[in-house]
């Protein structure tokens, strides 16, 4: 029987969709079409729980879903929230949900598209194509550059020795 208190409870789930038991991780590239679409509706769901009940409804659009990396963020949020409001009790987490709330409100900032405020959608500006032989004079950089080829040395190396060497000394 659904909780009416969990969110996640309430909103339609597709029909023989697999109900999950533990938070799990969203990786939108590595999902097949169909699990695609289904975690977007349950990430719906969440969002319009979301924009009601924390009054996001001026800040985060009703196109947030064709902004990829709202979409990141808001994924990034509710796997979060599962983790906090729906996984297991664990010890020293007893301010998980102020923590997640304050979160929350970091975010925002984030899931803001001041281009969509008006209500009508406005593409994202368009993905510039990489220059040809850009990957050539990168793989270059990697081989000849001292940031990648330099030998290793800890910045604080004299510092490391000194405390090593009053931690040895003689009595």
């Amino acid at each position: 029987m659904p909780d009416p208190m969990n969110p996640a409870d309430l909103w339609p789930m597709p029909p023989n969709a697999p109900r999950l038991t533990e938070p799990q991780r969203w990786v939108w590239a590595a999902m097949d079409p169909s699990e695609r679409r289904m975690r977007m509706r349950e990430l719906g769901g969440w969002v319009d729980w979301l924009r009601k009940t924390f009054e996001l409804h001026n800040t985060l659009t009703h196109c947030w879903y064709r902004h990829s990396a709202v979409v990141e963020h808001l994924t990034a949020l509710y796997a979060g929230w599962m983790r906090t409001y729906a996984g297991e009790e664990a010890p020293g987490r007893e301010l998980a949900e102020a923590d997640w709330i304050n979160t929350l409100h970091a975010f925002v900032p984030r899931l803001q598209l001041a281009a969509c405020a008006t209500g009508t959608h406005q593409d994202p500006p368009l993905i510039v194509r990489r220059p040809a032989g850009s990957e050539d004079a990168f793989e270059l950089y990697l081989t000849l550059s001292d940031a990648t080829t330099a030998e290793a040395a800890h910045p604080a190396a004299a510092e490391l020795d000194r405390r090593e060497a009053e931690l040895n000394a003689p009595l």
